[in-house]
């Protein structure tokens, strides 16, 4: 694994750099009153790209008696956006750990780079609200995706 400043020093990833996109319209709301997106809203859109991933049946991630809780989000800012514009969110899961996942993620406009993040959500069990070993088939599945996670039938 390399060491992620390093890794944001180089050039920045391109759209085909992440096996998962979800495609958001900036909306004018979004803007603050520099006229181009807020940083708050940055974070918005990381949240589309894992929640499609996390919670969507396609991907099968919801775990009986248990739940995804957001425990770290870090966002590098790269550039600005404005409206009118569409953006991509690209999102790849860069690391697994026993209870965890932290996903590598990115905002495109117009396959510009303007945002990176890392996001690491944790398992926790619904009664206990401690976290809880990800089951060992979907730690199977998240390991063999190689960055992706698998559609489930």
């Amino acid at each position: 694994m390399t060491d992620d400043t390093t890794a944001r020093r180089r050039s920045p990833p391109r759209p085909n750099d992440f096996p998962h996109h979800v495609v958001q319209t900036i909306r004018y709301r979004d803007l603050d009153p520099q006229s181009h997106v807020n940083n708050a809203v940055f974070a918005t859109f990381f949240e589309a790209g894992r929640v499609v991933l996390l919670r969507g049946p396609r991907h099968a991630m919801l775990v009986p008696g248990a739940s995804w809780v957001q425990a770290r989000l870090a966002i590098d800012f790269l550039g600005e956006m404005h409206w009118p514009a569409d953006v991509t969110i690209g999102t790849r899961v860069a690391r697994l750990g026993t209870s965890s996942l932290t996903f590598g993620q990115a905002l495109f406009v117009d396959d510009r780079c303007t945002a990176l993040a890392d996001s690491t959500v944790v398992l926790i069990d619904g009664e206990t609200r401690r976290p809880r070993p990800l089951p060992e088939d979907l730690a199977a599945r998240l390991r063999a995706g190689g960055g992706a996670v698998p559609e489930v039938d």
